[in-house]
């Protein structure tokens, strides 16, 4: 009988009272001697403190991302993980699978691949996991012949990613999951072929909650919100401080408002609707009582994303308001979106992310190449993050340099000789 290979970090990771992936890929490695292979490749890395993973490009046939190809720094110790590459598919909007869909999945995983499925990370993708240079073309024609898509990598749109919105969620200003398949279908060459000077995704939350994450992990948030009053129900409001007491209410909703718009009068609640910044804190505390407006939609923000060059950045407001019920208000988005990737793609450096592109160039800047006139909800503070990588980038503003409008970059009209790739000012 073979010897328990000797993985201490490994075995770290599986104590405490929490499931853990290692024992899953344990229990997987028994069929599979590549997963063998992968958790012997995944001790050195921690014990090194090194990734030893080379990735390199590879299309299906008529796709021009979605597979993230990767091989190991060490195939002659692991010959198993010489190509163990990762197909990236489209998930179903608000991630409502059927029982038949997952079977599916696994099915391929299974049989092409090394039976890892990973659901969802960041991109909102399905990660199939372990496929070679050829089963990973057997794996998109099993998946295509089953009307799964494969999803985006590289510089160009991303897979969408939306909540669960009205299927089962009551405070949803519009319907998700409907706008994320239009969204998916009407910009699905930009998926398959990407063009971008670097990724671009979008989030589609139902209302400030943003369970899909939108605010600082998409490049084009797409949150629900309403014009009129919150709906109170002043009955439900007269139980709930009877159940709770006057303190709970105060301590917990009143006291929580961001901008002091909520009175308790005695057992009943007035709001400042004119003052309300549509947080939805006191609807989740008193949900029965209190509700979203009637005259419902989403607002648009621009330039979220995680940490890379200049750190994290939250999103700005681009659109407060916009309705989203019925073919002209889906067409009237789509424009929008077309003139931001016009503008972007046209000045933008490469794997430079709408936001960096944003905060280089000015928002005023960005507006006037967009078509957007400037509102007072448009507000860019707070953004002050611990994260962001100041370095030369901010060094001439802390040190008072005056303010001066930044060039952008012209790719249609190259600068003077030596003067880099066409940086030209907004008046040249």
């Amino acid at each position: 009988m073979d010897e328990t290979p000797d993985r201490p970090f490994l075995d770290k990771l599986e104590e405490g009272p929490w499931p853990s992936f290692v024992s899953d890929l344990k229990e997987l490695a028994r069929t599979r001697p590549a997963v063998e292979q992968l958790l012997d490749q995944l001790e050195r890395s921690y014990r090194d403190r090194w990734n030893y993973w080379t990735g390199t490009v590879l299309n299906l046939r008529g796709y021009g991302g979605g597979i993230l190809a990767r091989w190991s720094d060490l195939r002659g110790d692991y010959p198993e993980l010489a190509q163990f590459h990762t197909i990236r598919v489209i998930a179903p909007p608000g991630y409502v699978y059927s029982t038949d869909a997952l079977r599916e999945l696994c099915d391929v995983s299974e049989e092409h691949s090394a039976g890892i499925l990973q659901l969802h990370g960041m991109t909102g993708d399905v990660l199939l996991l372990g496929s070679d240079n050829d089963s990973t073309h057997a794996a998109g024609e099993a998946l295509m012949e089953k009307g799964w898509d494969i999803g985006g990598s590289g510089g160009g749109m991303r897979t969408l990613s939306s909540c669960i919105g009205p299927a089962r969620c009551e405070m949803a200003c519009y319907d998700t999951l409907g706008l994320t398949k239009f969204l998916t279908d009407t910009f699905i060459n930009e998926l398959h072929r990407p063009e971008f000077p670097y990724k671009f995704k979008f989030k589609a939350s139902g209302c400030a909650n943003d369970c899909a994450g939108s605010m600082m992990r998409s490049d084009m948030p797409l949150m629900g919100t309403w014009r009129d009053d919150i709906r109170v129900d002043q009955e439900e409001v007269a139980r709930f401080v009877e159940r709770h007491g006057e303190q709970y209410v105060i301590d917990n909703v009143i006291t929580r408002c961001p901008t002091r718009c909520i009175s308790l009068i005695g057992a009943g609640i007035t709001i400042h609707d004119d003052d309300c910044v549509h947080c939805m804190h006191c609807i989740n505390v008193m949900h029965r009582a209190l509700r979203p407006g009637d005259d419902r939609g989403l607002s648009i923000l621009i330039g979220g994303k995680r940490t890379l060059k200049i750190g994290d950045m939250f999103s700005s407001m681009l659109v407060p308001f916009m309705e989203m019920r019925t073919d002209s208000d889906r067409a009237e988005l789509v424009a929008l979106v077309r003139r931001v990737w016009e503008f972007w793609t046209e000045h933008a450096l490469e794997h430079e992310r709408v936001g960096e592109f944003i905060d280089r160039i000015s928002m005023a800047s960005f507006l006037d190449g967009v078509g957007l006139d400037a509102d007072p909800r448009m507000v860019r503070e707070p953004r002050t993050n611990s994260y962001i990588k100041f370095e030369e980038y901010a060094t001439p503003r802390m040190l008072g340099e005056p303010a001066k409008e930044p060039g952008i970059v012209d790719r249609e009209e190259p600068g003077p000789e030596g003067a880099g790739e066409g940086v030209v000012s907004r008046d040249a």
